[in-house]
């Protein structure tokens, strides 16, 4: 009964828009997220802070169009944020591409989805 009502929790939050699904694509976040796996995220998260080290993060990729998932490592008293994925050897991450501005952070990931 517990677990079905987190599930629902989460199926309200995304209903009402407060909370946005993704699918992981790749296997940088393993073991935290498997590729095929769904998150909600949150996308109001860093409007009046910025990101916090240890969150894990949905970020516009800075050359590509797609999305990225990846946890935070650094912050720059700007907002900027160095990422990098769990998974460092198939990860393409910030030790690639650099700092990620904060207007690039999408949301923090707040659950996977079942």
């Amino acid at each position: 009964m517990k677990e079905e009502l987190a599930v629902a929790n989460k199926l309200l939050l995304l209903i009402l828009g407060k909370r946005k699904r993704l699918r992981v694509t790749g296997p940088s976040m393993i073991p935290l997220l498997q590729p095929g796996e769904e998150i909600l995220f949150d996308p109001k998260a860093y409007r009046h802070s910025f990101p916090l080290i240890g969150d894990v993060v949905v970020a516009q990729h800075p050359y590509q169009g797609k999305q990225i998932v990846k946890r935070v490592a650094l912050v720059l008293e700007d907002g900027s944020c160095f990422l990098e994925g769990d998974n460092p050897n198939a990860s393409t991450d910030s030790r690639s591409y650099g700092f990620i501005p904060l207007s690039k952070i999408i949301g923090r990931v707040t659950c996977k989805f079942p």
